[in-house]
């Protein structure tokens, strides 16, 4: 495991946190320090028939990273804006700036300045030639999920056929993002798990809730990157996966039980659909756990582990015990410096594992 993450480090520059903070900031012209500072978690609840819980409170929730108890920091629900907690949960539990200072509106400030409005969502879309009989039908299922967001900050588009085409980054103009899918052409062979990890990368440094929503017409042909290293990178930088795969990936079991894992480890979920409107349902069905999910972070305690790290979210009193969480397994603690000049020179990335 150790070496086969070395080997994905080297591979590719990834300036990534667990989460971000002040010591994980870092200008392009200055060494680059990357560390976990605030872990960040996505929890879904849901009762025993698949419905999503609601007015959850912070003081619900018990977090353990390697068994040892964490404290929340952060609380949000939903489209609430985040909240900032004290050492202890308290009954008024009012939005908070990042110096602990009450807000009257808003979300949490972070250490720039902005607030963490909304979740950010990258729309990964396969547009190589497994693609071609599908094509128009993926795109209005794709610009339909776009136009029903709700509570998200920003939506990035990217295409992918044997490279990855960044058409639209993160904006939160959904006319342009509209118009990023409507130019896309189909392409050749499906390098999907390169493609992932090139999108992994761009949502690391993100603060906040972040998801990649990828719609897969069919198994990778082309790609180099195992898909266990873009799981586990995942994880280790908190951004949740979801997987819209037709009936072409689901006859082949290698790539569907690789669609499921995948998803799984991140907090995330796997659809596999057979015709379009099963697509649009899959799609729904996103913005549906987007809107409902908790988000909690906290700042690890002291902790001798320097590799993969495991955690627990539970939910506390009889009365909650009857609820399902979904939440990513764990993340791997990550140290590297970097210079200017590392993203043009691979030896120079180096992971402590």
């Amino acid at each position: 495991m150790a070496k086969r993450y070395f080997f994905l480090l080297s591979l590719l520059w990834v300036p990534l946190s667990a989460g971000n903070g002040p010591r994980a900031a870092a200008q392009n012209d200055s060494p680059l320090h990357v560390d976990v500072v605030l872990v960040q978690l996505n929890v879904a609840v849901t009762d025993r028939k698949g419905n999503y819980v609601t007015g959850l409170r912070p003081q619900d929730f018990a977090i353990l990273e390697d068994k040892i108890p964490e404290v929340a920091a952060t609380f949000e629900e939903g489209k609430e804006p985040a909240r900032r907690l004290g050492d202890k949960v308290a009954a008024d539990d009012r939005p908070l700036t990042e110096a602990g200072n009450a807000e009257g509106e808003g979300g949490l400030v972070n250490a720039s300045g902005s607030r963490f409005a909304g979740a950010n969502v990258f729309v990964l879309f396969d547009t190589s030639n497994y693609m071609y009989s599908g094509f128009v039908f993926a795109q209005d299922a794709i610009a339909d999920f776009i136009r029903s967001l709700e509570g998200v900050g920003k939506v990035a588009f990217y295409s992918y056929s044997r490279n990855l085409s960044r058409v639209a980054t993160l904006t939160p103009d959904r006319p342009q993002i509209l118009r990023a899918v409507r130019t896309t052409v189909a392409g050749d062979d499906a390098a999907l798990y390169n493609s992932l990890l090139l999108t992994v990368k761009d949502a690391a440094p993100l603060t906040g809730r972040k998801a990649i929503v990828v719609f897969s017409n069919g198994p990778d042909n082309a790609s180099l990157v195992p898909p266990e290293d873009i799981a586990e990178l995942a994880q280790s930088t908190g951004t949740i996966i979801y997987m819209i795969s037709t009936q072409k990936a689901e006859s082949e079991p290698v790539s569907a039980a690789v669609f499921e894992r995948m998803s799984k480890a991140t907090g995330g979920k796997a659809y596999f659909s057979k015709d379009w409107r099963d697509e649009k349902n899959a799609f729904a069905s996103i913005r549906d756990d987007l809107a409902h999910l908790y988000a909690l972070s906290y700042y690890p305690q002291p902790n001798p582990n320097r590799g993969w790290r495991n955690i627990t979210v539970k939910l506390v009193g009889k009365d909650l015990q009857q609820y399902h969480i979904r939440t990513r397994a764990g993340y791997r603690l990550i140290q590297t410096q970097l210079s200017a000049g590392a993203a043009s020179s691979p030896a120079s990335a180096s992971a402590s594992n």
